[in-house]
């Protein structure tokens, strides 16, 4: 089974194609009709639709401290990296992602460039 992601709106759609190979049941909030929604509704989509949640808002972060998990969410620690480079994040990081979507008490994952995957 592939893991999907739905990204964040400080993400760009623009990752999806990027992400496809790997991650092909993926989406983005914006595409969905999510864009401005604010984070209870994009966090009940996620867990909604079993997909991980990829941002780099630490609100995200607190409301999986406070209310668990799913969604699980993929925090990236990037800052205003391009397109390409946070492909590259993710994508080098596929198999932990893989790893952290099954683990059974994980409920979030800080990716950061530099991080050995």
């Amino acid at each position: 089974m592939s893991v999907s992601l739905l990204l964040d709106e400080n993400l760009s759609e623009r990752l999806l194609p990027l992400l496809s190979d790997r991650f092909p049941e993926s989406g983005h909030v914006r595409l969905l009709g999510l864009g401005g929604a604010d984070d209870l509704t994009i966090w009940d989509r996620a867990r909604a639709d079993g997909d991980l949640l990829v941002t780099k808002d630490e609100d995200f972060l607190r409301l999986s401290m406070s209310r668990g998990f799913p969604p699980k969410v993929i925090c990236l620690a990037i800052g205003n990296a391009g397109n390409a480079s946070t492909a590259a994040l993710l994508l080098d990081h596929a198999a932990a992602i893989e790893d952290f979507s099954n683990h059974p008490e994980a409920g979030f994952l800080m990716l950061s460039p530099g991080a050995k995957p």
